[in-house]
Formats: C-alpha cells, sequence, structure tokens
C-alpha cells in the first residue's frame, strides 16, 4: 500500500519553494512566471547562496521540503560542483547559484528579453 501524497496547487508548491529558500538564507530571491514563454514550467526561481556548499545545501532543502508535500524532484543538476543547482520539479524550475555564476549566466534578464521580443513580435 502507498502512502498517500497530498496535492498542492502550483501556488502553494510556489509558497513552499521560498520557505525552503529562506530556511536556508537564500538571497536574492526572484520569482518569475514564465507560462507566457514556455510550456515546460509554469515558474522559473532563482537564488542566491554564499557559497558551493550553501547551494548545495538550499537546493537539498528544498528536494526535502517539498518531498514532503508529496512532489518529487524531476531532476537535479549540478549539486556535485554547487555553482548552480538546478531542481526541476516540474511546474517549478529552482535555480540556486553563487553570486558570480548568477551575475555571469544573468537568467533573469534573458527571460525579461524573452518576454519584451516576444510582445514586440505579437504587435
Amino acid at each position: 500500500m502507498q502512502p498517500q501524497t497530498e496535492t498542492i496547487s502550483v501556488e502553494e508548491m510556489k509558497l513552499a519553494v521560498v520557505d525552503a529558500l529562506e530556511d536556508i538564507k537564500a538571497f536574492e530571491i526572484t520569482v518569475m512566471d514564465v507560462r507566457r514563454m514556455t510550456a515546460m514550467t509554469s515558474y522559473m526561481i532563482v537564488a542566491s547562496g554564499n557559497s558551493t556548499r550553501q547551494c548545495k545545501a538550499i537546493a537539498d532543502n528544498v528536494r526535502e521540503k517539498l518531498k514532503e508535500k508529496g512532489i518529487e524532484a524531476r531532476g537535479v543538476e549540478g549539486d556535485k560542483e554547487g555553482e548552480w543547482v538546478l531542481v526541476d520539479l516540474g511546474d517549478i524550475v529552482v535555480h540556486v547559484m553563487v553570486p558570480a555564476t548568477r551575475a555571469y549566466y544573468n537568467i533573469e534578464q534573458l527571460w525579461s528579453e524573452s518576454q519584451s521580443r516576444r510582445a514586440a513580435t505579437a504587435a
């Protein structure tokens, strides 16, 4: 007999992720609604950690807290190195990075530019 898993909404899931990030002192947490830009996920959440060790701990905490709510991570990338750890939760993709890596890739700007280009082509 399998244990019952609780079903939570995407909005509840988003709040649970942010709580898990804050638990381990992630900072500069950015939540991006990307539903109009991609069918692959609903939200991208980007956060920073002070070190590779903290980034790994933050990502682990996100996985653990969401697992408690019945949400299993579909995949995790970068958890060995820790400079950029990606946690794929399906409806939400979480990026945890050290500040230098986050500044270099600047994915928030990439996604906002994508949105503004899409709006310009639709006009």
